[in-house]
């Protein structure tokens, strides 16, 4: 017999208990259902065993972590389904492709009819599973076996990415004999998966989960169409790049092939800004162009390109930034922590941004503030503006999409930009890079080249710039003109050379440890390639270094 710490109480256990036991222990204790286990700064698969001096945790649904453990779960149980009612025979590929409202969206690609009948009997299929109560199994097998295995399965994404495995072990997970392998620990068992809806859409499946917010509620699918319809559009780039998963990644990295990648990637990106410069231009009323999205995705570079483009087709475009329109420190609104809230709109001085902008179209001469983030000021510093005919002001700030900043401007007069990188490159058929991910890479790069802040301080900052988006940007997407896709297909490998150093760096007992694990994790299966072929125009040269735009 041994003892462990639960939620801080000695717990007895006997050898070979599993921490399956330990969550029945305390299951009634929380409103939401138990999936892993935290011990110290480890997440844990309650399918492991119990061991001396474990300081347990529970983590439920309305984590972060436990969420993802419950999204990769039902997952996992819909491909059963799906495998069994379809005929796997039938089947070349099934792919989770990307989020897409409060779901993922997966395409099957074979002789099947994807339809509302066939989603029905898939979910249909998956209450089985969750009623049965199916425990899911772990092994070890050798990287040589498990690439065997997925060749055996058809699984060309995973067999291949194995190939580029260092270990020489992997863990393999079972639902009742269907195999498949994650990067994030599962549930223990299909019973605790009971709050899912399959959907059949646009030729795939939606698999509709609960949100953080509510773990036991499935919201009405509601999908926003303009950001689906730019997820379409860079699937299709990727595709037509030759390059749908991490492995084909790589196999251009081996062939040589990866600087072709680049200048193909570059181009298309290129030819995307181009096209809503085309737009605006064609928009003769257009005076002010408004550009948000969430922190990272590369809204300085893609204005400066974007700009360049516009002083091609005979405009000349301003640069202006909302920060400067912030109220004095003393004046912006507190947040539920005392602090100022700069990126609450209340922090923003409206009625001085609108009648500046009213002014400006009447054809008046304005002087533009400037605000001093070391006094926490606004000043005057002899700025002045005057619209002229061919004049645009691209504006960039984080409420640029939200109406109550422009709202006293005409409709004729604004065009508005949500930019992000609203994919990323799978790893392989099952797991996704989350784009939230990649933007914290991005991130932890740029903020240590720029700020010399180290990995942990800006993943202890993510949660919160994170709330903030969800906030005050992302519920204004889709009001957006038009949504740029700022991910590179290439930008994983470009980026592990400078995000590898930085993510090792980060303490094993900091509370940030777990999170530098799982990203350490993505490079795991990534080569890396040389920066010195990367246009100094590129996006990701705001992250890495040496863009032809940095002041």
């Amino acid at each position: 017999m041994g003892q462990y710490f639960l939620n801080g109480l000695v717990h007895n256990f006997e050898k070979g208990d599993k921490l399956i036991k330990a969550a029945k222990e305390v299951q009634a204790e929380y409103k939401d259902d138990i999936l892993l286990f935290r011990d110290n700064h480890r997440y844990l698969w309650l399918g492991e065993e119990i061991r001396e001096g474990m300081k347990l945790k529970p983590v439920t649904a309305r984590e972060p972590e436990g969420r993802a453990c419950y999204q990769k779960s039902v997952t996992f149980m819909l491909m059963k389904a799906v495998y069994e009612v379809a005929d796997a025979d039938k089947i070349d590929k099934v792919k989770v492709l990307y989020s897409i409202d409060s779901g993922l969206y997966i395409k099957i690609i074979g002789d099947i009819n994807v339809d509302p009948d066939f989603a029905a009997a898939v979910e249909s299929k998956m209450r089985e599973y969750a009623e049965a109560d199916i425990p899911i199994k772990k092994r070890v097998m050798s990287t040589e076996d498990a690439i065997a295995l997925f060749d055996g399965y058809n699984m060309k994404y995973k067999s291949n990415l194995l190939k580029y495995r260092k270990a020489t072990n992997v863990n393999i997970y079972s639902i009742g004999g269907f195999d498949d392998y994650y990067f994030i620990n599962p549930a223990y068992s299909t019973g605790i998966l009971k709050y899912f809806e399959v959907i059949s859409y646009d030729g795939g499946l939606v698999l509709n989960l609960p949100t953080l917010a509510e773990p036991k509620a499935i919201n009405k699918f509601n999908p926003p169409a303009k950001t689906y319809a730019a997820l379409k559009r860079a699937t299709s780039d990727f595709a037509g790049m030759e390059i749908e998963s991490v492995a084909e990644l790589n196999d251009k990295i081996v062939s040589g092939k990866i600087n072709q990648t680049i200048v193909m990637q570059e181009t298309l990106m290129e030819r995307r800004i181009a096209e809503i410069a085309d737009d605006i231009k064609s928009r003769s009323s257009c005076r002010f162009v408004l550009i948000a999205g969430p922190s990272s995705s590369g809204k300085t570079t893609f204005s400066k390109r974007l700009c360049t483009q516009l002083m091609t087709l005979g405009l000349k475009p301003h640069s202006l930034s909302t920060d400067d329109y912030f109220f004095g420190i003393d004046r912006i609104p507190k947040d539920e922590n005392g602090e100022p809230d700069r990126e609450g709109i209340g922090a923003v001085d409206l009625e001085l941004f609108t009648k500046n902008m009213i002014d400006l179209l009447d054809g008046k001469r304005v002087e533009l503030p400037y605000y001093n983030f070391k006094k926490g000021v606004r000043e005057y510093r002899d700025r002045f503006a005057q619209l002229a005919e061919n004049d645009v002001f691209v504006i960039e700030g984080i409420h640029g999409l939200n109406e109550k900043l422009s709202e006293g401007l005409p409709k004729e007069s604004k065009y508005k930009i949500y930019i992000s990188p609203v994919i990323a490159l799978n790893i392989d058929e099952r797991n996704r890079v989350p784009t939230s991910d990649l933007r914290l890479i991005r991130r932890i790069v740029r903020d240590a080249r720029t700020r010399g802040t180290d990995a942990a301080t800006t993943i202890s900052w993510w949660d919160s710039v994170r709330k903030g988006e969800l906030k005050n940007i992302l519920p204004y997407r889709e009001s957006a003109d038009v949504i740029f896709n700022s991910s590179l297909v290439y930008e994983l490998a470009a980026i592990k050379l400078w995000a590898e150093p930085l993510l090792y760096g980060v303490d094993r007992e900091a509370e940030e440890y777990d999170t530098a694990k799982r990203l350490l994790k993505f490079f795991d299966f990534i080569l890396s390639i040389d920066n010195d072929n990367i246009p100094n125009t590129s996006l990701i040269r705001e992250f890495i270094g040496g863009s032809c735009f940095e002041e």
